[in-house]
């Protein structure tokens, strides 16, 4: 099975400080649903996996989450892209969870959901958290430069792990991996 993991503020859509509330807060990255329509024209499986702490500070209700996946939904059909599954995790940073990237439960949830190893299967995330979980299952990290990834790179780029791979925004990333996913199955042929 083909599966990419991505982290969905920053990554998907534009991130925010004061957190997305609601679906008209859901703002694409440019280029994102696009980037996704890539993946999935290559038979690649998209799994999101997102920190929703909002929902434990009572910014927004399971519900209002619910309707603002909808929305992004609804964006991605308009130019023929999907994402397959969204884990999530409802916790606060002081709640002591295993789900709350850096650690890496949602990432294992989503090996069990697909019956897969996370062996080099990408995780394309704009924080250090985000790479912290893909380097402690074995997904290779993937750093864009949206949403806080500018700011990541720039404070951290010594400190990445060491396989990480840095590319200005999702569509970046797709071009590089559909490119490098045609050459492995024209191997195969």
């Amino acid at each position: 099975m083909s599966l990419v993991i991505l982290d969905r503020d920053g990554v998907i859509n534009e991130d925010s400080d004061a957190y997305i509330k609601s679906p008209s807060e859901w703002i694409p990255v440019p280029h994102s649903p696009e980037a996704i329509a890539l993946l999935n024209r290559f038979g690649i499986k998209i799994a999101v996996a997102t920190n929703q702490s909002g929902l434990a500070r009572g910014f927004y209700s399971e519900a209002t989450l619910d309707l603002i996946h909808y929305t992004m939904q609804e964006t991605l059909a308009k130019v023929n892209a999907a994402i397959d599954s969204i884990f999530y995790c409802p916790h606060g940073p002081d709640d002591d969870c295993i789900c709350r990237k850096p650690k890496p439960g949602l990432l294992k949830q989503i090996s069990q959901f697909y019956q897969c190893q996370l062996k080099d299967i990408p995780f394309v995330g704009d924080s250090m958290r985000d790479l912290e979980a893909a380097a402690a299952v074995g997904c290779l990290p993937v750093l864009v430069k949206t949403g806080k990834g500018n700011h990541t790179w720039e404070k951290y780029a010594s400190q990445l792990p060491s396989n990480t791979l840095v590319f200005d925004n999702l569509m970046a990333f797709a071009k590089y991996y559909t490119s490098k996913y045609d050459e492995k199955s024209a191997l195969l042929v």
